[in-house]
């Protein structure tokens, strides 16, 4: 159903947009939860704002061409990814003279005193692995900020169940590696 009402909103369709939001309105909201929680309590940017602000993005976005409901979450992944990225950079900006401090991937995943730093050095390791390998880059996002199943991500991806799970497995032990080595270089 909702793979329908896509390929509708992207063959210009507009009420096709209108019978799609309040549907996928409570996926996004569930990402966008699931993002905010590793981020600082008392954190301005609030998963409402989070999700009406993908919204404004998603819509500008209207002449994408979607596959299907897993594609249209990975896109939305990564808007939401890019707002909170731009966002915590902005707020290293104002408040900590724009220094991160690289962390490891673990420490990434978990709520910590400082998220923002958190997500802007996965988000720099994540740059470089693109440019070494896009597909592994593709997987992580997909899987960690889009919360995608392997098998979602292999349909996105267009790829076996498989190349997904190895994929998932080197660019984590990559990310793990790169992480630490910028967190020993900085130290």
């Amino acid at each position: 159903m909702i793979t329908q009402m896509l390929i509708a909103w992207s063959n210009g369709d507009p009420l096709a947009f209108n019978r799609l939001a309040p549907i996928v309105t409570r996926e996004l909201h569930r990402l966008a939860q699931g993002y905010m929680a590793r981020e600082r309590p008392g954190h301005t940017l609030q998963a409402t704002a989070l999700v009406n602000e993908a919204y404004l993005r998603l819509i500008d976005a209207s002449q994408v061409q979607w596959q299907n409901r897993a594609h249209f979450f990975a896109v939305s992944a990564q808007v939401m990814r890019r707002i909170l990225v731009d966002f915590a950079r902005s707020h290293q900006n104002l408040k900590h003279g724009g220094k991160a401090r690289p962390v490891t991937l673990d420490e990434a995943l978990v709520v910590s005193p400082e998220p923002d730093t958190n997500l802007v050095a996965l988000d720099d390791a994540l740059k470089t692995l693109a440019m070494l390998d896009s597909r592994q880059s593709q997987v992580v996002e997909l899987r960690f900020f889009g919360g995608l199943s392997l098998e979602e991500t292999a349909e996105v991806l267009k790829v076996s169940v498989a190349t997904v799970r190895r994929d998932w497995t080197l660019a984590r032990a990559w990310l793990h590696r790169e992480l630490g080595r910028k967190d020993r270089n900085d130290s």
